[in-house]
């Protein structure tokens, strides 16, 4: 009989490497000396580590978990084969996001994708959202991981229509952090960098989720990742050898689409860069109507299914041919510093020899002032300042672009925060 199955569920959850000590609060000296070494091994601001200890500590405190323990609160959104809820794990009272993902599959696939999961316990990074447990119930695998008030940056772009370049800024440093603490302690990517995969809080933390941990896991849901090929590099969809570089891409199409306010393949031309920035673009010196579409596009033919225009996208094939075959995209003249078209440019080279190198980006320190400088010009750019007087930030000065997500329901209220009223 079905109910006669339960008793087999323990062993297909994911119980926290940080075990439960004999004292009330759930931790133990012994659990705290192993925490602290485990913050020790990165390199955090004082912020970071207090809250990633409050996350570990708490985490410590969940135990097993199971489908009773679960009171659901409400829908999050749906995507990649999933749907996320907003729940409360009665036990300890702490919020999660719940991602309930259905599969048809073998018992023994089952057991190794939970298996798989195991190592997002050991993925403790303040650019990684926090990983509760995983379990299997009633055909569906559960994922509990941190809920972050702020949404995805997909939500965030459906109601600020586009998202400011200074704060792009910090989105760029802790994606390309984020990625590398992946690659570096850890030694696995992404796979699925888009704006959907890229959450947001109420304290300013900006962090990547729902990153191809498990092989199998990715195998199972091959069907429902038709969507999101949208966003994978022309070499991943040659079914060539890719690598990190694959992220870099994914990364800058998702910083166009942020910046423009629509998914940008196939690019605008210039009747809807006019539409989306409230005035004419011209390129160049010579004062041409600008537009970043290398060919029109045929009779009847849509620019997107995002954004303004509501028709029919692209076909999928036709769409993959269009990544693989034509130039990438761009980011519009006159509207964004040098810097962060040079940024974006470097991430969207074709060729992944050639296009812009995570280690070397990280390692060398040039990312961060890149970055910093771009903030402030940026800043200046948006409040009629001249560049020459704008003094260098320090890594908190553009942290506080994402305390405005907290009016992101309303752009006028980042706009203004932004001017400084």
């Amino acid at each position: 009989m079905p109910a006669k199955r339960k008793p087999v569920l323990p062993a297909l959850t994911i119980t926290p490497t940080i075990a439960e000590g004999p004292s009330p609060d759930g931790s133990s000296e012994a659990n705290l000396v192993d925490l602290q070494k485990k913050l020790e091994e990165l390199e955090l601001d004082e912020q970071q580590k207090k809250r990633l200890e409050a996350f570990l500590t708490q985490k410590a405190k969940v135990g097993e978990l199971k489908d009773d323990d679960f009171e659901r609160i409400s829908e999050l959104g749906a995507g990649n084969g999933g749907v996320v809820t907003k729940v409360q794990h009665k036990p300890s009272g702490l919020i999660m996001a719940r991602k309930l993902i259905h599969l048809e599959i073998k018992p023994a696939i089952r057991n190794q994708i939970i298996r798989e999961l195991q190592v997002l316990h050991e993925c403790n990074s303040p650019y990684i959202v926090g990983f509760y447990g995983a379990f299997y119930s009633d055909g569906e695998i559960s994922i509990c991981m941190e809920h972050m008030d702020g949404g995805s940056l997909d939500q965030v772009l459906k109601e600020a229509k586009r998202i400011p370049e200074e704060i792009l800024g910090k989105v760029s440093i802790a994606v390309l952090r984020g990625l590398a603490y992946l690659r570096e302690k850890h030694q696995i990517m992404h796979r699925d960098v888009k704006p959907s995969n890229i959450l947001v809080n109420s304290r300013g933390e900006i962090k990547l989720c729902d990153f191809g941990v498990s092989g199998q896991l990715i195998d199972s849901m091959a069907n429902s990742f038709v969507g999101t090929r949208s966003y994978m590099s022309p070499e991943r969809l040659q079914g060539t050898h890719y690598s990190v570089q694959s992220d870099i891409w994914s990364m800058g199409l998702s910083l166009v689409e942020l910046s423009i306010g629509r998914y940008p393949i196939p690019p605008p031309d210039s009747k809807e860069l006019e539409a989306i920035f409230g005035r004419p673009m011209v390129d160049g010196a010579e004062g041409e109507p600008h537009s970043i579409s290398p060919r029109p596009r045929p009779p009847g033919r849509p620019v997107s299914g995002h954004g303004m225009d509501s028709r029919p996208a692209m076909a999928i094939f036709e769409l993959l041919d269009y990544i693989v075959n034509e130039p990438p995209p761009k980011l519009p003249n006159g509207v964004f510093t040098q810097d962060f078209q040079e940024f974006v440019n470097k991430c969207l080279i074709k060729n992944p020899a050639e296009r812009a190198d995570l280690k070397m980006l990280m390692v060398s320190g040039e990312l961060q002032v890149v970055l910093y400088c771009w903030a402030a010009r940026a800043s200046a750019l948006h409040r009629g300042w001249g560049f020459s007087s704008i003094p260098l930030p320090d890594a908190d000065a553009i942290g506080f672009g994402f305390l405005l997500l907290r009016h992101w329901k309303l752009q006028s209220d980042i706009k203004a925060e932004l001017s400084g009223r």
